[in-house]
């Protein structure tokens, strides 16, 4: 930000829009110190991944990039870059001469000769570019730009190298974007791409900058990128009865479905319809306008349609979708195998689930029986265990009534062994006693009966 502050410091900005793109526009500037003039052209960033409006900042950046490399008197130039909250701003070389065709449109005739130098400027300008396996993929009239109109032989300008993109060997690149109008079969299929598509559209741009006419173009889009699909054109003697066979030949051998058939960039400027200058007999005068004329129906035309024929309005999300619709394709193949699989797998699951629901009823009404059962002993043994409590009750009050008997019986048993106690002490007293009168008379008559007697009493408190 602090860059861009400086930048809007020492740049002055005209009033006039100079060009005006789908997410650009340029705007002729002049640097206030030097006083040099510049043309900026504002980005708009793509502000989020969901968001369609802009351009994201990895085209942006491949774009820079790519302009970085170049130096070339037929390609424009790159002076700086900056950026804002919301724009990428290029400082390029001001291209002020206009599009070729307009100019070539206001002339009043135009020969071979004329176009073969355009062409050569175009061809010289490619080259540089493929020499650094650099594709430009959108080579169109509105591309193909004057320094300055107000010199004998302007110089060509090639700009605009936002779908420019570095071919890489080994790595495959396929894409949708262009304009139909000049785009090559290979991009109409979604085939790999390579540079050979720029040669297809110098090939375009040769047949309209000769005729006036364009070879492909139908009512409607798809009718022109039918007519590319199928190569349906033609070299109409309405347009075409005073070109040269080299010219034809030329276009023929661009205009060439076959990648591999098609001239390379050095084939073309080698072909002797660009190396060899061609002079030809007067003409009438009329001829040579009438050609003029349909350049200039063409060009209006072209910058008049809207919205254009000729344009993508989002080529970037149009691709996306052919690129989704392929993948979808492949993945509805496995799908459709993974679908077969799944359906045999559903089957056996179906037949086991029968027979597992069959179990389960007949399983279910057993243990629906058995609770049955069950809640029936249930309620036998709830009924059981209260009359058991109930009895229990009963057995608690008889065992205390017994409890309370036995112990009056143990106290007058306690009595009784007390009273028995003291009576046989008596009674061992008495035979003491006894025994000492024996020893001093010598018997007792009733002594066997009293010890008889004395051994029951004792036998008696023993068992008490």
């Amino acid at each position: 930000n602090s860059l861009t502050c400086v930048w809007l410091h020492v740049c002055f900005f005209s009033p006039l829009l100079y060009v005006s793109g789908q997410f650009a526009i340029v705007k002729q500037c002049r640097e206030k110190s030097t006083g040099l003039e510049f043309a900026a052209k504002f980005i708009k960033k793509r502000q989020s991944m969901a968001s369609s409006r802009g351009v994201r900042r990895e085209e942006i950046e491949r774009e820079v990039d790519i302009l970085q490399q170049i130096q070339h008197p037929n390609i424009v130039t790159l002076h700086d870059v900056y950026e804002n909250r919301t724009d990428v701003v290029l400082i390029l070389e001001l291209v002020s001469g206009g599009e070729l065709f307009d100019f070539l449109a206001q002339k009043e005739s135009l020969s071979e000769e004329e176009a073969t130098q355009f062409i050569k400027q175009i061809l010289e300008g490619v080259n540089y570019l493929h020499a650094r396996k650099i594709a430009h993929f959108d080579l169109k009239p509105e591309n193909i730009m004057l320094l300055d109109k107000n010199v004998p032989l302007p110089r060509i300008k090639l700009i605009d190298f936002g779908l420019a993109h570095k071919i890489e060997a080994g790595v495959e690149f396929k894409n949708i974007f262009g304009t139909p109008e000049f785009v090559a079969p290979e991009i109409v299929n979604y085939e790999p791409l390579g540079l050979e598509a720029d040669m297809w559209s110098i090939g375009v741009i040769t047949y309209i900058l000769l005729s006036g006419a364009s070879p492909f173009l139908g009512e409607t889009k798809q009718d022109t990128l039918r007519n590319i699909s199928a190569i349906n054109y033609e070299f109409d003697e309405e347009f075409f009865c005073h070109t040269s066979e080299p010219a034809k030949k030329f276009i023929s051998q661009l205009l060439e479905k076959d990648k591999k058939k098609r001239l390379t960039i050095q084939d073309a400027l080698n072909h002797p319809w660009i190396k060899v200058k061609l002079y030809f007999e007067p003409k009438k005068r009329e001829r040579r306008q009438l050609k003029t004329k349909r350049l200039r129906e063409y060009t209006i035309k072209s910058h008049s349609s809207m919205p254009p024929n000729n344009t993508y309005v989002n080529f970037e999300r149009f691709a996306q979708v052919v690129e989704d619709i392929d993948q979808m394709e492949s993945s509805f193949v496995s799908l459709a195998a993974a679908h077969d699989s799944l359906q045999e797998d559903i089957d056996a699951m179906v037949s086991i689930y029968n027979e597992k629901e069959a179990w389960y009823k007949e399983e279910s009404e057993g243990v629906r029986h058995e609770l049955s059962q069950i809640r029936y002993e249930f309620r036998k043994v709830e009924a059981f265990k209260r009359s058991l409590q109930d009895d229990m009750q009963v057995f608690s009050s008889s065992l205390g009534a017994v409890s309370s008997r036995y112990q009056e019986r143990q106290n007058h048993f306690d009595a009784l062994r007390t009273e028995l106690s003291n009576e046989l002490k008596w009674v061992q007293e008495v035979m003491v006693l006894i025994g000492n009168d024996q020893q001093v008379t010598g018997s007792w008559p009733d002594i066997y009966t009293f010890k008889s007697v004395f051994k029951e009493a004792t036998l008696v408190s023993r068992v008490i």
